[in-house]
């Protein structure tokens, strides 16, 4: 190779290095600023997540904010704020006044044992039922399953007193009804499929919507409220007809349909 050639294949190569260097150079700028506007987004979205966060957390939950909602309450109801539901032939003198818990596992075997019962009883118009929902079991268990079934039998109620009834029925079934421990109640979806089992709801899409919006949230704390100054009530279920509490010859709620007739014909009397 001559020595011209020779030079010349040199200063190629080292062009080539040259040039090879600065598209290195180049690709190493390029994943720096990459890396940079990454850590830029990332950072912004942390921030974002984190403001968030605070947000989300300083936000009142939905019965917090019902506590200051407008109060709705649902038909079929009477006196203040609609916390009277008193259902029944209007000639029957007494009214026999049930106090529950949705949660309320003792509620639920009263109402599979006992439920028909009371409802031929008013049926019948030996006297008027007066349903008072508590949620007290939210508190001692934790969770808000108390207080939404409440909501939606406030829902069911708005529908019709039938309606009311059977999904109340329903919702302390052996089928349907949770153990206490769980707090599958706080479920919409859960609450419409037991309101799918009862013909008046089923498929209802006011009752849905009722239900899923929480219109009558504000309508259950107060019925809570209304549960918790009851005189005489503990616990529940619980029974009062004319101010006193209806009880077995044990002293406790009557869980048969025999100590039910007994202690109901008693009170009938006073």
């Amino acid at each position: 190779m001559s020595q011209r050639n020779s030079q010349a294949a040199k200063t190629a190569a080292r062009e080539r290095l040259r040039q090879e260097r600065e598209r290195d150079a180049k690709r190493a700028k390029a994943r720096r600023q990459l890396v940079v506007a990454v850590s830029v987004v990332a950072g912004l979205a942390i921030a974002g997540g984190v403001a968030y966060g605070i947000v989300q957390a300083n936000k009142p939950s939905a019965w917090e904010a019902a506590k200051d909602a407008k109060l709705v309450a649902p038909a079929n109801t009477s006196g203040k704020d609609g916390l009277d539901v008193i259902i029944g032939k209007a000639e029957a003198e007494k009214t026999l006044e049930v106090y529950e818990d949705p949660r309320c596992p003792v509620c639920a075997s009263f109402e599979q044992t006992v439920g028909e019962a009371v409802k031929k009883g008013m049926d019948d118009g030996r006297y008027k039922v007066q349903f008072v929902g508590a949620s007290f079991l939210d508190d001692r268990l934790t969770g808000t399953g108390s207080k939404n079934a409440l909501s939606a039998l406030g829902a069911a109620l708005d529908v019709s007193p039938e309606a009311f009834l059977d999904f109340k029925a329903a919702l302390y079934s052996a089928e349907f009804h949770p153990e206490e421990s769980t707090d599958k109640l706080a479920d919409d979806a859960y609450l419409i499929k037991i309101a799918n089992s009862v013909d008046a709801l089923k498929g209802n899409k006011d009752f849905e919507k009722d239900v899923k919006d929480g219109t009558f949230d504000k309508w259950a704390l107060e019925m809570s409220e209304k549960f918790q100054n009851s005189e005489g009530v503990e616990g529940t279920p619980t029974l009062k007809m004319d101010g006193k509490v209806v009880t077995s010859a044990n002293g406790g709620a009557p869980m048969t349909v025999e100590e039910f007739e007994a202690a109901v014909g008693t009170a009938l009397k006073g």
